[in-house]
């Protein structure tokens, strides 16, 4: 999957955690934001519980979150780029 932002694509990794109970989407989350360190992700989701815990996780670990809502469902768009120092 791909997002374009500001004229820029990045592929995108889709985390669905819809249907899973407490505390298992954050843990989903989690292990791919530890995994990475850096990208772009789409988390599906269906409970505020669930949207509210991923984006304090995300904000927490320094990733920049965009999120939509409709009805009882949420999309939750995490992106960030590792910053290397030039010596």
């Amino acid at each position: 999957m791909e997002k374009k932002e500001r004229g820029v694509i990045f592929n995108m990794e889709r985390i669905d955690v819809r249907g899973l109970s407490c505390p298992l989407p954050v843990v989903e989350v989690r292990k791919k934001l530890m995994a990475a360190n850096e990208g772009v992700f789409e988390v599906l989701g269906d409970t505020g519980a669930a949207k509210d815990n991923i984006i304090r996780l995300a904000t927490n670990m320094g990733w920049k979150i965009e999120y939509k809502e409709k009805d009882e469902e949420f999309v939750i768009y995490l992106s960030k780029k590792e910053i290397k120092e030039k010596l």
